[in-house]
C-alpha cells in the first residue's frame, strides 16, 4: 500500500537543516511499515534498526549512563555490531517511548550529530510529548548538558510528522483503482462525475473498513468484512489494554467513560459533546485530564464550536462546546457495533446513525489535505454548518449532508450573516461549481476543497 505521508518524509530527508523526526499518530496507523518504506527507498544499503519494545538487553543498556549522542550510538553499535556513519546511514528507532533516556537523547542528536539522519516512532508517543510541552518551551535556546536533561522529551528540537489512517484517496488506490485514485487527486470534482456510481460503492466499503492499514489489507486480499471487523475489533481491545498499561489508575474510569460514549454521543441531533451525558452530575472539569490523555494518545479530535469565524479561527474557538470524533471512520463503526452488511443497503449506510460516519469521514479527509476544523452555530442554537476552515485570508463553511440532500437552510444563514468568498457544500449529489456554493460530491472533497482553498490538490 502507498501512503501520501511518505512523500513528505523524503522531504525531510532533503531538508539541509533537519531535525530527528518523530512520527505522531494513534497506534497501528502505520508508522512502523512508514519508516521501512522510507528506509528502502533511500537508505537500502545502510539503515540500522532498533525496535526499543523488543530489544530488551539494548534498552536496559541505554537506561544507564551517558545520554549524549555519542554514547546511545555506541551502545547500538556494539549491541547489533554495525557501524553508524552520519551522512550515510538511517537510524530507526521504534517503540522509543520505551526508554526514556533515547527519547531525552533526540534534542543533542540535532546539536552534535546534525548529518546522522534519525527516524523514530512509538505506542503512545503523544503521552509523552503532552507531559513534556511545557517544560521544553523554556529550553529553546539555553544550553544544557545531556546529563543534566533526562526524562524530559525533547519537543523543541525534534521535526514532528502526525500519520493518519489511509485517506479514502488511499484506500481506492489500495484497492487496485490507481488511475481513479489519480484522477480524484486532481481535486476536480467535475472530472470525477462520469466514475460516480463506482466511487460511491467505493466509499461506502471505505465507511466500514476505514483507514487503518491492516483492517484496508485485509478487505484488499479477500474482500472478507467479517475479518475486516474482527480486526477493528482486535484494535479496539488494544486501546482498552492501553488504557489499563498506561493510565494513572484515577483517570481510567474516566478515560474508558469518554471513549466508549463517542458513538452515542455523535447519535445526538447536534452531535454537541455533552458531559451529562456520560454520569448524572457530570462536570467538565473532572474529564479535562482524561480527554487531554486520549487526545495526547492520538485517537480522539475534538472540534471546537466558533460562534464568529474570523481569522485566526482558533482565536474564536469556545473551549467549552465540542464536538468529540474517534480518530477513524471503520473503528467508529465497530464501536457502534453496526453490521458490515449495511454497506450492501443502497444509500441507507449514508442514512444510518444519524449521518454520523459521514461526519467522521468529512473531518478526516478534513484533516489530512492540512485544515484543523472548527464548526459553527448561531447564537440561538438554530442554525449549524458542521465544518469551517481556515484559508489563507478568509474561513470556508462546509456543510456535510447525508445521501444526496443538498439542502441546507443553515449554510444560508452563515452566508447572509459572513459574506465567504465561497461556502462547500458535500453530498452525494452531483458536483457542481457555483459561484457562491460549491457542491462536491463526499467522495471527491480532500483534494477538491484543498485545491480550491490551497490553489494544490
Amino acid at each position: 500500500m502507498e501512503r501520501d505521508v511518505l512523500a513528505r518524509i523524503l522531504e525531510w530527508n532533503g531538508r539541509r537543516n533537519r531535525k530527528p523526526l518523530v512520527l505522531m499518530g494513534a497506534r497501528q496507523v502505520g508508522k512502523t511499515w512508514l519508516m521501512d518504506a522510507f528506509a528502502r527507498e533511500a537508505y537500502a544499503q545502510d539503515t540500522v534498526y532498533v525496535n526499543l519494545l523488543k530489544m530488551k538487553t539494548l534498552r536496559k543498556s541505554l537506561e544507564g549512563g551517558d545520554i549524549s549522542p555519542k554514547a546511545i550510538l555506541e551502545r547500538i553499535s556494539v549491541a547489533l555490531d554495525v557501524d553508524i556513519t552520519p551522512g550515510k546511514t538511517l537510524l530507526v528507532i521504534d517503540e522509543i517511548q520505551e526508554s526514556s533516556n533515547t527519547l531525552t537523547s533526540l534534542k543533542f542528536f540535532n546539536e552534535d550529530l546534525p548529518k546522522l539522519a534519525v527516524i523514530a516512532a512509538g505506542s503512545l508517543l503523544g503521552l509523552a510529548v503532552g507531559r513534556s510541552k511545557d517544560d521544553e518551551r523554556r529550553e529553546e535556546g539555553e544550553s544544557e548538558s545531556p546529563n543534566e536533561s533526562r526524562g524530559s522529551f525533547p519537543v523543541v528540537k525534534v521535526n514532528f510528522l502526525d500519520v493518519a489512517p489511509m485517506s479514502f484517496t488511499e484506500f481506492v488506490r489500495a484497492a487496485g483503482k490507481r488511475r481513479l485514485a489519480a484522477l480524484l487527486d486532481e481535486g476536480d470534482p467535475k472530472r470525477a462525475m462520469p466514475y460516480a456510481e463506482e466511487l460511491t460503492g467505493l466509499l461506502k466499503m471505505y465507511l466500514v473498513v476505514g483507514g487503518m492499514p491492516e483492517a484496508v489489507g485485509a478487505y484488499v486480499e479477500n474482500g472478507n468484512l467479517r475479518e475486516v471487523r474482527e480486526i477493528q475489533d482486535e484494535i479496539l481491545s488494544a486501546y482498552d489494554s492501553d488504557f489499563v498499561k498506561h493510565a494513572p489508575a484515577a483517570m481510567l474510569p474516566k478515560i474508558r467513560l469518554l471513549w466508549h460514549s463517542i458513538p452515542s454521543q455523535l447519535a445526538r441531533e447536534n452531535r454537541k459533546f455533552v458531559y451529562a451525558a456520560l454520569k448524572s452530575g457530570a462536570r467538565a472539569r473532572e474529564y479535562e485530564s482524561a480527554l487531554q490523555w486520549l487526545d495526547d494518545a492520538g485517537m480522539i479530535k475534538q472540534v471546537f464550536r466558533v460562534g464568529t469565524p474570523r481569522l485566526p479561527l482558533r482565536s474564536y474557538y469556545d473551549f467549552s462546546a465540542f464536538k468529540l470524533y474517534a480518530h477513524d471512520v471503520g473503528l467508529l463503526g465497530a464501536m457502534s457495533e453496526f453490521s458490515p452488511s449495511v454497506v450492501l443497503d443502497g444509500n441507507s449506510l449514508f442514512t444510518n446513525f444519524k449521518g454520523a460516519l459521514t461526519e467522521q469521514y468529512v473531518l478526516q479527509e478534513l484533516l489530512v489535505s492540512g485544515f484543523n476544523p472548527a464548526y459553527w452555530t448561531n447564537d440561538a442554537g438554530n442554525a449549524e454548518v458542521e465544518f469551517v476552515v481556515q484559508g489563507e485570508t478568509a474561513v470556508y463553511p462546509v456543510e456535510a449532508k447525508a445521501g444526496i440532500n443538498t439542502q441546507a437552510k443553515s449554510l444560508k444563514v452563515y452566508r447572509k450573516l459572513f459574506s465567504p468568498p465561497f461556502a462547500f457544500r458535500t453530498s452525494l449529489a452531483e458536483a457542481h461549481d457555483g459561484r457562491e456554493t460549491k457542491d462536491i460530491p463526499l467522495f471527491a472533497l480532500g483534494p477538491s476543497v484543498r485545491r480550491l482553498i490551497c490553489g494544490d490538490a
